[in-house]
């Protein structure tokens, strides 16, 4: 299994109840070794096996959770 770390961004995080409920998400897909999220600068470090779950699956997951992300550089 390969591990590679993708950063994403969201501008809706407007309580810590936001953290919890896109860590658990994240954190119960098969192929998420390790998520967490950054409250203050919106910022979602997110832990995968790429071959299992891809970075649009991830955006997708957030969306899920019922927040707007996006993949970001850094």
């Amino acid at each position: 299994m390969t591990t590679t770390k993708t950063i994403l961004r969201s501008d809706e995080l407007s309580c810590p109840t936001c953290v919890d409920n896109i860590e658990s998400n994240l954190n119960n897909t098969e192929g998420v070794s390790a998520a967490k999220v950054h409250f203050n600068t919106g910022r979602i470090e997110v832990e995968h096996d790429p071959e299992t779950v891809s970075d649009e699956n991830l955006v997708k997951i957030i969306a899920k959770s019922g927040y707007e992300a996006r993949v970001s550089q850094f």
